[in-house]
């Protein structure tokens, strides 16, 4: 089934889509803590961020299309920290629950050490399920947990932070 999929750096040209596919999540307060949409002119300088040899932003493309997609933060923004990432994936909704999430998680580990990262972290909200037991089955535990954070629609929602040592 994986070989169906190819994982490649995003280009500038693909940000439509990886704006779309971020926006179709807000709706659902499951996956992102944005309210409303975001456009791609705001999420320009994210973009630029970005880069195959230090934080990598990659898309999944299926038939030419894209249909997922995973990015790696700095941490903390600081240079002590930069070992360490914050790992992001979103999909498009008719290929959830396909596999795709795991092939990301994967392939973020794998490439870990060329990009010298020894730490990957992930924020989740508690009630996306879905998302903390992927993390999981990769072996992320739960490094902490901030009740109450953040409100979605006049619901306080809890954050859980997960991290994986890779070393």
């Amino acid at each position: 089934m994986h070989n169906e999929y190819q994982i490649v750096d995003a280009m500038l040209e693909d940000l439509d889509t990886i704006i779309e596919i971020y926006n179709s999540t807000i709706a659902g307060r499951q996956v992102t803590a944005d309210l409303e949409p975001v456009t791609v002119e705001s999420r320009l300088p994210w973009f630029e961020e970005h880069s195959p040899d230090f934080r990598p932003l990659w898309v999944v493309k299926h038939e030419d299309q894209i249909v997922a997609w995973l990015s790696y933060q700095s941490f903390y923004g600081r240079p002590a920290y930069n070992a360490t990432a914050e790992i992001s994936v979103y999909i498009a909704e008719s290929y959830r629950s396909k596999g795709l999430g795991g092939l990301l998680i994967a392939k973020a580990i794998e490439e870990a050490p060329r990009l010298h990262l020894h730490t990957l972290v992930g924020f989740v909200f508690a009630h996306n399920e879905a998302s903390l037991a992927l993390l999981r089955k990769f072996q992320f535990e739960q490094w902490g947990y901030m009740p109450r954070i953040a409100n979605l629609d006049g619901i306080e929602r809890d954050l859980v932070i997960l991290g994986k040592r890779l070393d």
